[in-house]
């Protein structure tokens, strides 16, 4: 904040100042370093947001690192937005008439498919990609698999701020995420929120072209290894190396 009153001050006087195009701005880092600006160069300074999303490292042997909040959310227990499979934004009707990769309600597939297709979600049709930027990826069913491996972590169903979900907790340095549960859409209804967590990775499942991987937990159990039909609205949580 002070480097900020500083700065807005600089640009006052300077722009007070209209015999003044011969001084310069000098704005010191954080490592102490200077950039040095001729205020002739300087059209506009302007303050913004960081657009940055918070990540936690689980000392996973994959060195993956969790987002903190679902995509679409900006705290660990909000639920955030619901996408179908390949699809990276939320809509009003989840079913096969709106989902991108079938013109035959879901009989066939144009792009993703077990049949000379992709597999994989590529960038353009990443939830995670497409709305947090390159750094961030869908997490692959390995991964999941690993967060959920007892080996790494510890697996507890509670409730944040009133919200339930699971608390994953790393047991080699102690960190944790939240994962809320907060079902699925299918139609135009929100089903099974706040009773059932369901996820999506970045694979489909083999030999079932109209269903991908999915995570599902609720109270009793946590699944991973299945299949969910791909026009169904999940949550998503982005990982980065």
């Amino acid at each position: 904040m002070k480097l900020k009153s500083i700065l807005a001050a600089l640009l006052l006087m300077v722009a007070g100042l209209q015999t003044a195009w011969g001084q310069k701005m000098i704005v010191t880092l954080n490592d102490n370093s200077k950039v040095t600006y001729s205020i002739s160069q300087v059209k506009e300074v302007s303050f913004v947001e960081s657009e940055e999303h918070e990540y936690v490292d689980l000392g996973l042997p994959s060195g993956t690192k969790w987002a903190t909040c679902n995509v679409g959310a900006s705290s660990p227990e909000e639920y955030g937005n619901h996408f179908a499979w390949g699809e990276t934004a939320p809509k009003d009707e989840y079913n096969w008439s709106t989902y991108f990769d079938t013109d035959d309600g879901g009989i066939t597939f144009k792009k993703y498919n077990n049949n000379g297709g992709l597999t994989e979600l590529q960038p353009e049709d990443d939830a995670a990609t497409a709305n947090w930027g390159s750094g961030w990826q869908m997490p692959s069913p390995d991964q999941i698999k690993e967060l959920f491996n007892s080996s790494y972590t510890t697996t507890k169903r509670t409730t944040l701020n009133d919200v339930y979900g699971c608390k994953i907790t790393s047991k080699s340095n102690g960190n944790s995420i939240f994962l809320p549960a907060a079902g699925y859409r299918w139609g135009d209804d929100l089903a099974d929120a706040g009773s059932y967590g369901l996820y999506w990775p970045s694979s489909l499942y083999p030999g079932s072209d109209d269903g991908a991987y999915y995570l599902d937990f609720s109270s009793g159990y946590w699944i991973w290894d299945y299949t969910f039909g791909r026009y169904l609205g999940l949550s998503v949580r982005a990982v980065r190396q």
